[in-house]
């Protein structure tokens, strides 16, 4: 796990004061059976976007992210200033048993309301990347989950 940072590898920017989490990038040529499988059920998701929604995703990253006890990641877009590839933002989480009192909530800014979600076991959060300002509010026991973007190939 390394510490995240925000924008892209044309401009990286790390600042504990925005984003406090740790992540380790997803590749098939770590040829772990698990994250393989996960690649698989992807792959399907993407023909049928493809072929239902006409999205023409090309390609996808992800990542494992950790938020520490006392980790955050202050409001954003997913869409980089200098690259419009990323589509889709997909969070998949891994925390059994959480609850209210572990906070680390994904805040969602829809027009003029906002809309907690908990990190819990097994839900997943799929949004345009380009339009819905999202954060991670402060969580207080490690929060884990597999975060990913689904991409064109134009910028």
């Amino acid at each position: 796990m390394a510490p995240a940072g925000t924008g892209n590898k044309v401009n990286i920017h790390q600042d504990k004061l925005i984003r406090s989490d740790v992540i380790f990038w997803l590749d098939r040529k770590h040829n772990n059976q698990y994250e393989n499988s996960f690649f698989d059920l992807i792959d399907l998701f993407v023909i049928h976007l493809n072929s239902t929604c006409f999205t023409s995703i090309s390609s996808y990253e992800f990542h494992y992210a950790m938020y520490d006890k006392g980790s955050f990641y202050k409001k954003h877009l997913d869409q980089f200033r200098n690259d419009s590839s990323r589509q889709f933002s997909f969070i998949f989480y891994l925390n059994p048993d959480w609850k209210a009192a572990d906070g680390g909530e994904l805040c969602v800014y829809l027009d003029k309301r906002v809309q907690l979600i908990a990190p819990e076991m097994g839900k997943t959060v799929f949004f345009k990347s380009s339009e819905l300002e999202h954060q991670v509010l402060l969580t207080n026991k490690a929060r884990l989950s597999i975060v990913g973007w689904l991409k064109t190939g134009h910028k």
